[in-house]
């Protein structure tokens, strides 16, 4: 297992939850962290600083009793609203701040952020020195290998990242254009990882401990970001650190462990949300632990009309307790 250095940080691991928007709320980071992330990164951050003051903001940037370091993600397009919003999160508490040059939404891209950024090399370089000027905190970076298929400028960017001081670099092996569709590609990050020195993290359809290990040895880099792949299986880190650790894999988590995360990492979201919002959260995750499950289609209708977190918890113990007598039939 190698341990990786994100400015004064010794991360316990290489392996770093993605930043997802909706997803890697305060309860979501620290779960993964609990099983096995040596980092998680926050939900993005707009720079507008209209939006600061928002309770959903507030939730977004929220550390409260997280394992160090706390990395917040920040996007947007102008390079002095930018350093406001790094100065304002480093002031908050943040102790990394991360730079969204990846996000493929149109949303985002029609305003010029995330990864729409790309097309301007120029801009990527005055946002980057400006935040990195602006706080005392590392700062990262997490791009894409570039625009679309004919304009993989990522190795560019890579440089310029070095160059204004950027403390270490996420790239997903996708362009722009791909969105989520297709394969990603890993000779792009590979390219990078030798045109620069600083700390590269491999992106993209990262989905098992093989295939972790099979693309730190094409890639050359540092370290392992994983997103998806986590959402209803957060011990996917354990799994990762100990194959990379040992060549071995390690056992499945039985369904006993597997309700007493999820039932705890529903706890955590309604206390973090509050009942109410905390309950619909809850429908996406309990959604993804159950994919795959027999049954599983009746189980997520059941749970998406159920308005009451005794309710989700009372049909999460039931359908486990299914599970288990199929099992013991089945022995």
């Amino acid at each position: 297992m190698f341990l990786m250095q994100i400015g004064p940080y010794r991360l316990v691991n290489n392996l770093v939850l993605a930043p997802m928007a909706g997803v890697t709320d305060r309860p979501f980071r620290a779960l993964c962290r609990q099983l096995g992330a040596g980092l998680a990164v926050s939900e993005m951050v707009s720079s507008n600083s209209l939006l600061w003051g928002s309770e959903k903001t507030r939730r977004r940037a929220d550390h409260t009793g997280e394992q160090e370091p706390r990395s917040v993600q920040i996007m947007g397009a102008d390079p002095r609203l930018m350093a406001e919003a790094a100065r304002y999160n480093a002031d908050q508490g943040a102790q990394i701040i991360d730079i969204n040059m990846g996000c493929p939404a149109k949303k985002v891209c029609n305003v010029s952020a995330g990864s729409a950024l790309l097309k301007d090399e120029p801009l990527v370089a005055r946002i980057l020195e400006a935040v990195v000027a602006a706080v005392a905190v590392p700062v990262t970076l997490k791009i894409r290998t570039g625009w679309d298929r004919t304009q993989r400028n990522g190795v560019q960017v890579a440089r310029i990242a070095e160059a204004s001081g950027i403390a270490a670099l996420a790239v997903h092996g996708r362009t722009r254009a791909d969105g989520y569709t297709g394969e990603a590609e890993y000779e792009t990050i590979a390219a990078i990882k030798q045109a620069v020195t600083l700390p590269v993290i491999a992106n993209g359809d990262i989905t098992t401990p093989q295939q972790a290990a099979a693309v730190l040895q094409a890639t050359g880099a540092d370290g392992i970001m994983i997103g998806r792949a986590a959402q209803g299986r957060p011990w996917i880190f354990r799994e990762v650190a100990h194959y990379l650790a040992s060549g071995e894999l390690l056992a499945e988590p039985s369904n006993d462990e597997v309700e007493a995360i999820l039932l705890g990492h529903l706890e955590q979201l309604y206390h973090f949300y509050g009942e109410r919002t905390g309950v619909l959260m809850a429908r996406k995750h309990v959604s993804w632990y159950s994919k795959g499950q027999r049954n599983g289609a009746e189980f997520r209708r059941l749970i998406n009309q159920a308005d009451s977190a005794a309710r989700q918890q009372a049909l999460i113990r039931e359908f486990f307790a299914q599970i288990r007598a199929r099992e013991g039939l089945a022995a």
